[in-house]
């Protein structure tokens, strides 16, 4: 393993646990020649799971593809690496449960969008915004109904 400071390939590893999800390995490494640490996961190479696009492009599941988005809606929000990370694990299991080797990418924004609307409205929306093309003002609106419905009821 390289290191990221220095690019050299002399490490070792300092800590190892299994990750929180249970599917993965943090591996906490120092380099021999620099001395600062860094961490790495080992993951279990996963079957090969094929994303079905809106125009019926067909690609490969990429984990960093979802984090990124989720990572994008949480921007400047109450929201940890650690929340982004449980969730794209959550939904990635779900994923993997299934029988199926294809799935579209609007059964993974729809199962994404049902996790972070406990963990924060405000990048629910975000998310929901982009993933639903929303168009005008009335898309969010419609959007927000029911949550703002649900918090009125709540505060009965």
């Amino acid at each position: 393993m390289k290191c990221p400071y220095c690019h050299v390939d002399n490490d070792r590893v300092v800590d190892s646990r299994t990750s929180q999800d249970g599917f993965s390995i943090r591996r906490r490494r120092e380099c021999s020649s620099c001395k600062r640490r860094y961490t790495t996961y080992e993951r279990l190479e996963e079957i090969d799971l094929k994303i079905v696009k809106k125009d019926k492009v067909r690609e490969l599941y990429d984990r960093e593809k979802i984090r990124s988005g989720l990572a994008k809606a949480c921007w400047k929000r109450p929201v940890s690496d650690d929340q982004i990370m449980a969730i794209v694990s959550d939904v990635e299991q779900q994923l993997y449960d299934r029988d199926d080797n294809e799935i579209d990418s609007q059964t993974i924004g729809e199962l994404l969008m049902q996790k972070l609307r406990f963990v924060d409205q405000v990048a629910f929306v975000r998310f929901a915004s982009v993933y639903r093309e929303f168009k005008d003002v009335r898309d969010f609106v419609d959007e927000l109904a029911p949550m703002l419905d649900r918090d009125s009821s709540d505060a009965k």
